[in-house]
């Protein structure tokens, strides 16, 4: 049970992908309190473990690991509400940034690849390549996205396996347990502590600096956590491209007029919060097999030279109700086709659900738009803190993401069309088919244009989703300064996502945890 009022040397709000590392970094030396809005990843142990990677983030209950909501562009979404962060919901690949990012963060080097490596001992692995992965993998080779670069965390243009968070028992390793790092004597975590806001002194001719917080627990009651009087005591925010602006805003720094349509005491004018907010735009193919297919998620991903990445997952579990839908979709489809004497065509209109069954027999290939041009912003809805604000993407705003995209979705279907590929795809099923498969989901809120499954740029437009690898809205250069200060405030850090000008590498987790550090 927390203390009405607790002093510390630091206090992180969230202990996700970042703010575990940062935390277990901390207390070596000082004393460091993690309040963390979630529960625990460990409650349940098996809950995080690969087959569970659509059910958990399908999973709307109070208690749930993801926090769903939908942008204004109507786009499904979610965030992370557990102890550890993305890295309990996320599907697990492991990969370092490309080398331009490290530069323009002016990060060190050495101090890079040595917080990488300290990661790495305690939670990356080499994933297995089993039939339907590697199926793909020797299509994408065939599709151009060469070379071949075997396995490395390393970004490198071609087709590469990356590492995984998962070990060879299906078990998930997260930011949490980098917390096994920490000083027991100097860290405290409190689970379902939710921060309501940061408190700051404000005294003339000096600058602005944070106190200390107030948060609540489980019951509702209040608590006070405050800094000791050490001048390198800290407030850092690790809450995550949503939550860090939200709870800038939320204590009174923010673009003024929105503070105070909401009656919150302007501490700073900063218009910047919440600004250049970016969700990477992802489409997909689903792509129901013949053969049988192995459980897998992200294990390989193709790097093209045109700003666009390739990976899939295969034989994952779905809710019952996902699975009608796609059985429901698919029957469709194949009702038009004029085959139907094939073994999918009786199987899928006699019984749609035995494609799918518990597991889905086939697989979903994901084609991700790198450093999107396109950017949206955040607004608060209330002044609830376990409220979701009010984002807005602007996905394919600019015309050379819609053309990544369609470029990138041109080279998945080459690569299922590809010889390599032959044994997990059924001949009947044009393109066309897939494509239209995808468009008669409901993958989203947004309209859909007739012509979207002949179209490649209407595909793309109509049929958007995420891939939660949204940043932004705390940007550096604009909210904080190259040491992720909050400019014109002291004692107050940002360490996470919303710092970020694009998202790391071709799978963000493996470098936030390495800032962290």
């Amino acid at each position: 049970m927390a203390p009405e009022v607790s002093f510390y040397d630091y206090i992180i709000i969230g202990g996700g992908t970042a703010g575990c590392p940062l935390a277990a970094t901390l207390s070596e030396s000082a004393n460091v309190l993690v309040l963390e809005r979630g529960g625990s990843p460990y409650e349940n142990p098996s809950k995080p473990d690969k087959g569970n990677f659509f059910p958990n983030l399908l999973d709307v209950s109070p208690s749930s690991y993801a926090q769903e909501f939908t942008s204004e562009d109507g786009v499904y979404n979610a965030r992370a509400r557990v102890l550890g962060g993305g890295s309990v919901i996320n599907a697990g690949f492991y990969s370092r940034a490309e080398p331009e990012f490290l530069k323009q963060a002016g990060l060190n080097e050495a101090l890079v690849n040595y917080s990488y490596q300290w990661v790495e001992k305690k939670i990356a692995f080499e994933p297995p390549m089993l039939q339907w992965q590697s199926a793909l993998r020797d299509g994408l080779l065939e599709a151009g996205v060469l070379p071949n670069n075997g396995f490395t965390f390393d970004h490198i243009y071609g087709t590469k396996i990356g590492g995984t968070i998962f070990d060879g028992e299906d078990h998930r390793h997260t930011a949490a347990d980098l917390l096994e790092y920490a000083n027991p004597y100097r860290i405290k975590v409190y689970l379902h502590a939710t921060v309501e806001k940061i408190i700051f002194e404000t005294k003339v001719f000096s600058r602005t600096r944070a106190q200390g917080v107030v948060f609540e627990d489980e019951l509702g009651k209040k608590h006070w956590a405050l800094l000791t009087k050490d001048y390198k005591s800290e407030v850092i925010l690790s809450a995550g491209a949503l939550g860090s602006p939200q709870l800038l805003m939320l204590s009174g720094i923010g673009p003024s007029q929105q503070l105070k349509k909401f009656g919150i005491k302007v501490v700073m004018d900063q218009p910047m919060v919440g600004q250049g907010l970016v969700d990477n735009p992802l489409n997909v193919l689903l792509v129901p097999s013949p053969s049988p297919v192995e459980l897998s998620l992200v294990s390989f991903v193709g790097i093209t030279r045109f700003g666009s990445y390739i990976e899939a997952c295969s034989g994952i579990s779905f809710t019952p109700s996902w699975s009608r839908s796609v059985a429901k979709a698919l029957a469709a489809i194949l009702n038009q086709t004029e085959q139907s004497s094939t073994k999918l065509f009786q199987e899928g209109i006699l019984n749609p659900e035995s494609l799918l069954d518990t597991r889905i027999r086939g697989g979903i290939i994901f084609e991700k738009v790198k450093d999107p041009i396109s950017s949206g912003y955040l607004e608060l809805r209330n002044m609830n803190p376990r409220d979701n604000p009010k984002v807005t993407f602007n996905y394919f705003q600019a015309p050379e993401d819609l053309m990544k995209c369609v470029h990138g979705v041109k080279i998945a279907i080459d690569a299922v069309y590809s010889k390599s590929f032959s044994n997990f795809r059924y001949e009947i099923l044009s393109a066309k088919a897939l494509l239209e498969l995808i468009v008669n989901l409901p993958l989203n809120q947004r309209p859909r244009h007739l012509t979207s499954a002949f179209s490649l740029e209407k595909f793309c437009m109509d049929t958007v989703m995420t891939i939660w690898h949204y940043h932004g809205g705390c940007r550096l250069g604009k909210v904080v300064d190259r040491d992720y200060k909050v400019l014109g405030v002291e004692a107050l850090r940002i360490v996470d996502g919303s710092t970020f000008t694009s998202s790391p590498g071709t799978n963000p987790q493996a470098t936030v945890m390495m800032l962290g550090r």
